[in-house]
């Protein structure tokens, strides 16, 4: 018997291809594919390695006993990096570079999991090209690194190459259908508004997770698709079930969150958002606190998260972040519409994802410049992205300029079979339905 001279990775990567190919095969034109990163709400992309936080421990002990190993740096850097996502620590970002960059200082040729390291960490701090230049490097140092190629289709993304994006992601599923590059193929079929495909790939992502982080990741992002398809129900069961595994998961609670807002169940909703917020006071999470306190009534109690919003961004300017969605959001509805621009337009330069030129076009329809919002809010829904919240977006902005007829279709798409919206947005839905006099 001959043996195969190819590497092991190639004959890997051989026998996945033919999985993938029956199982997404409209990928390859072009048709699908991607999970969302980050985080911010607006894109829900999973570490390229996600690790408990107790890991971190068991690296730093490895490193005292082996202060060489260039592996284990890296991969101590990487547990940092979830860490941040999972708790909305910054600081634990220059924990993890300080690791990696003591990584490539051991290892500076070839060192593909450093690499990838350092591209995960500039897309965690929203600096996208850079990510994408140290995901290309990482591919270089080795063609064979799934990981690599998620980070690097998580940059494409959100500078808005999705059909570089997909290539990267099918190469990832090709070298190593595992529950990361299953959950990017899902996110990309959701961009598109395939939100039974997402679903379905989701669910294999769910099948596939070998970790606590993985599967409730994947639980989060099943209810979350539930929920924009209509179905609180199934929403409020995905969330409950990744719950019982991880109950303390800040994404997992915001999802339970927002299926109990759409069921109605107003005092259920806001506890646990205020669980979620107190575990990790992530800006999306205190923004949907706050307005649902708003929506209740209780203007006294919706003052401290947003206030701890407020300290956030004067932090974040003050390091020269660009802002993400939610600040936009919240300075375009609580705020100064006009700072907002700014703010969007800032965000723009560095990330033209979708989710941006959605706050971008609020931002400007709040200053009162809705030829421009419109523009904006059609870039966002380029994809077919099946969102109510920017439907409803696009309704104000369509309803702004008198277009009634356009404004009810999309108040139709945000408002049925079931609200996905925020209670305080389907609120302000319904009464500009009633102002147009048509009911979905």
């Amino acid at each position: 018997m001959h043996s195969d001279p190819r590497p092991p990775a190639r004959r890997r990567s051989r026998a996945v291809a033919v999985t993938l190919a029956l199982a997404t095969t409209l990928f390859a034109a072009g048709a699908v594919l991607i999970e969302p990163l980050a985080p911010d709400t607006d894109s829900r992309p999973e570490a390229a390695a996600s690790r408990p936080a107790s890991t971190t421990a068991a690296l730093a002990a490895r490193l005292r006993r082996l202060p060489g190993d260039w592996n284990t740096w890296s991969a101590l850097g990487m547990a940092h990096i979830e860490q941040a996502r999972t708790t909305g620590d910054p600081a634990l970002h220059a924990k993890a570079e300080k690791a990696l960059r003591r990584s490539l200082a051991l290892q500076a040729r070839g060192n593909s999991g450093a690499e990838t390291g350092m591209a995960a960490l500039a897309a965690a701090r929203h600096d996208f090209a850079t990510a994408r230049t140290w995901a290309d490097k990482a591919v270089t140092s080795d063609p064979y690194a799934s990981a690599a190629f998620g980070v690097l289709a998580d940059a494409h993304t959100q500078l808005g190459h999705y059909r570089e994006a997909e290539q990267a992601v099918q190469k990832m599923n090709d070298l190593r259908p595992d529950a990361a590059s299953l959950a990017r193929a899902s996110y990309v079929f959701e961009l598109r508004g395939d939100t039974g495909r997402a679903a379905e790939l989701m669910r294999r992502s769910l099948k596939a997770a070998t970790t606590d982080s993985g599967h409730a990741f994947a639980r989060a992002c099943l209810s979350s698709l539930a929920l924009e398809d209509g179905n609180a129900d199934l929403a409020l069961k995905e969330a409950g079930q990744g719950l019982r595994r991880a109950p303390n998961d800040p994404a997992l609670l915001d999802a339970q969150a927002r299926a109990h807002a759409a069921l109605g169940h107003a005092e259920q909703a806001l506890a646990t958002w205020q669980r979620a917020a107190d575990i990790a006071p992530l800006p999306h999470l205190l923004l949907a606190l706050g307005e649902m306190h708003q929506a209740l009534g209780h203007d006294e109690e919706a003052k401290a998260p947003y206030a701890l919003l407020k300290a956030q961004d004067t932090l974040r300017a003050a390091a020269g972040t660009p802002p993400d969605t939610d600040a936009i959001l919240f300075e375009a509805d609580h705020g100064s519409p006009e700072r907002a621009v700014t703010m969007a337009e800032q965000a723009l330069r560095t990330r033209p994802f979708v989710a941006v030129h959605d706050a971008y076009a609020w931002a400007l329809h709040r200053a009162g410049r809705d030829r421009e919002a419109l523009a904006q809010a059609d870039r966002a829904l380029a994809q077919g992205t099946a969102s109510a919240l920017w439907h409803y977006h696009r309704a104000a902005i369509h309803h702004a300029l008198g277009n009634r007829q356009a404004a009810a279709g999309d108040l139709d798409l945000a408002l049925t079979p079931a609200p996905a919206l925020h209670p305080l947005h389907a609120a302000q839905a319904r009464a500009l339905l009633e102002r147009i006099g048509t009911r979905p």
